[in-house]
């Protein structure tokens, strides 16, 4: 009797596996280091989810879409993640609101929403 019990006990939990697989957010990585992201070109669909993870491979780096009103730190050691579900297309720049030297000026990209 507890063998058909613990049976009938892992069947839920297997039919609701791959639902709550289909349902994670795809991630987009995006590596920041002095002057640069990388990649510092993303694509994305309208309307579906997705989460940035943001890793600085030196130092503090700022991000900031202000179209899109993410405004965030990377810190060194650590995953930044950052939920977004784009509601509108179009091009979207990003760049890095910490200075962090000669040549902080050119450390910036842009996020494309495609309908």
């Amino acid at each position: 009797m507890k063998r058909r019990f613990l049976m009938m006990l892992g069947v839920p939990l297997a039919l609701t596996a791959p639902r709550l697989a289909a349902e994670t957010p795809p991630e987009v990585r995006i590596g920041a280091r002095k002057f640069e992201f990388h990649p510092n070109k993303v694509t994305m669909k309208l309307g579906q989810p997705v989460v940035l993870v943001l890793i600085s491979e030196d130092r503090i780096h700022g991000f900031k879409m202000p179209d899109l009103g993410i405004r965030t730190d990377i810190v060194p050691g650590q995953e930044t993640r950052v939920a977004l579900t784009p509601q509108r297309a179009g091009s979207f720049s990003f760049f890095c609101d910490v200075f962090c030297g000669d040549g902080h000026e050119d450390m910036d990209g842009t996020v494309t929403v495609e309908a």
